[in-house]
């Protein structure tokens, strides 16, 4: 998930107390600690955890700050964070060691090994590949489907994935680049059934045992059991929260591990020395990099804005599991990971064996590309640019934008217009094919939204203008009020029900617009 940022900082950041955990390395980048404490009190990011490799060795894999505000247990080495799409790269190698071992070809069609797998076109679901399901040109749309997924969902893994088959494409296969998560779960799905082993099993023993990662877990479910993890943090409501810990096991191939500086550094350079391990081992051979490296869909480059001039790419594009681009002239590979109340960056620089990772628990993607600049910079000997600068004004503007938006759309707001039916003739069941049911009803005098299979989401609904309310869900920590719009057919019954989000800021994963509700007949 891409989650959104803000404003507080703990006590013990704002005191200047800022915990460093592990011993410091000559080849560190001078006046970073102190550069890291800045940022995060410019960002108000509780804790945060960085790994730097050079040349095959780790340089730096240390923990800042504290696990949860208002707490003194300290971040270190040690202390897992959930890494979310930072996930995706994990899958792409799994299925690489499965190519490796001839039990996968990375041009064949999904359906020679997941032959119940379908999607809405049935020439797609033919030709979709192992390689097309990891580079999101599926033809789906950004983020489609996500509400199978998330907030929570009771639906199994296989449930889900055999539900992309009601997912209406947006545009033609292989021809534009979207962000989709779904298909990661298909291919948790595929290395199930080739390999025997769930997802996370296959990973732990495949990846994580062989390159000594051993403080890493596969399986976010099992992190409220660990003892040394930072815990999730949100601005809710204008404050700095502790968020609910997203714990729903069905998302693992796509953002379900957790990990940690030391283990992080280990599989950069895994990555960075074409498969093989600190300690000697070879994960995969040389030419797999080149299969995860190499770029299958482009992406349009846009004009850097002024104040981050240097970040103007060349060129953009997806390979398996990474984002490939450019910087000051070296190719970069690279991802990011949202959830709630997390967000972290890798990123390698394979001409250099450079690499850096910045995890946080907190949602503030600005604080994470203002510490990795600052190293890539160090060891590129760039001119000295100010990215904690650079990026304030990056979050200044990016607010202020959402903000004219939302007025935008208050501005709009009609207060002396009125339902056309009577709030009751609003209640009932509602239906879209890949979703499943929605259920309206009235409760002490308005209506409440269910969502049948995301306990999560229940929402009062309020009336904004005509025949739409806004669904304002129980759940604060959500973020995500939505429009309710009804649509009546000329004897005044309800034809469909389209949603979309109130707020530009809220996360793509809630696709509420992907939906298309429609009334469920009641049984004669």
């Amino acid at each position: 998930m891409r989650i959104l940022y803000s404003l507080l900082l703990l006590a013990a950041v704002l005191s200047g107390g800022l915990t460093v955990a592990q011993e410091r390395n000559t080849n560190v980048p001078p006046g970073l600690d102190e550069y890291i404490g800045q940022v995060m009190k410019t960002f108000d990011v509780p804790g945060m955890s960085v790994a730097i490799v050079k040349d095959g060795k780790v340089v730096m894999a240390r923990g800042f700050g504290v696990r949860k505000a208002g707490m003194e247990e300290p971040v270190d080495s040690h202390t897992l964070f959930a890494i979310a799409s930072n996930s995706k790269a994990f899958t792409a190698t799994a299925l690489a060691l499965l190519v490796e071992k001839g039990k996968v070809k990375w041009d064949n069609p999904i359906i020679d090994y997941i032959p119940w797998f379908r999607l809405s076109n049935p020439y797609v679901t033919s030709e979709i590949t192992v390689r097309d399901i990891l580079v999101h040109h599926s033809g789906l749309g950004l983020g489609e489907g996500d509400l199978l997924l998330w907030p929570t969902t009771d639906y199994t893994s296989k449930e889900i994935a055999m539900h992309l088959r009601y997912l209406p494409l947006r545009t033609s296969f292989r021809s534009t680049f979207a962000y989709d998560n779904v298909l990661y779960l298909v291919a948790g799905q595929l290395i199930k059934s080739v390999s025997g082993q769930s997802w996370e099993d296959y990973v732990t023993r495949n990846i994580f045992d062989r390159i000594g990662m051993t403080g890493s877990i596969a399986d976010i479910a099992r992190l409220p059991e660990e003892k040394n993890f930072a815990a999730p943090h949100a601005i809710i409501d204008g404050e700095l929260m502790v968020a609910r810990l997203h714990v729903d096991k069905v998302t693992d191939p796509l953002g379900g591990i957790c990990s940690d500086a030391a283990d992080m550094a280990k599989w950069m350079i895994v990555q960075l020395d074409s498969g093989r391990a600190e300690n000697g081992a070879r994960l995969f051979p040389a030419a797999e990099t080149a299969q995860l490296w190499n770029m299958v869909s482009p992406i349009p480059v846009s004009k850097a804005p002024e104040y981050l001039s240097p970040l103007q790419q060349n060129f953009l594009g997806y390979g398996l599991g990474f984002f490939l681009t450019d910087y000051r002239g070296y190719k970069m590979v690279n991802h990011t990971g949202g959830l709630t109340g997390y967000v972290s960056k890798v990123t390698m620089i394979p001409a250099l064996k450079l690499g850096v990772a910045v995890l946080t628990n907190q949602e503030s993607t600005y604080a994470f590309n203002a510490v990795t600049y600052r190293i890539l910079d160090y060891y590129m000997h760039a001119p000295r640019f100010n990215w904690l600068e650079a990026f304030g004004i990056s979050k200044a503007k990016s607010d202020s934008a959402d903000s004219a938006l939302e007025s935008e759309t208050n501005l709009s707001h009609d207060s002396t217009s009125h339902p056309s039916l009577p709030l009751g003739r609003y209640a009932g069941t509602y239906n879209d094919p890949w979703y499943g049911d929605v259920t309206i009803s009235m409760e002490d005098g308005h209506l409440v939204m269910r969502f049948t299979h995301s306990a999560r989401l229940v929402a009062d609904l309020v009336h904004w203008q005509y025949d739409t309310f806004i669904a304002r869900w129980r759940d604060r920590q959500l973020r995500a009020d939505a429009f309710v719009t009804f649509d009546l057919n000329p004897d005044g019954s309800i034809d469909r029900v389209k949603m979309k989000a109130v707020s530009p800021a809220t996360d793509f994963s809630y696709d509420f617009q992907d939906l298309d509700l429609r009334p469920v007949a009641a049984p004669k």
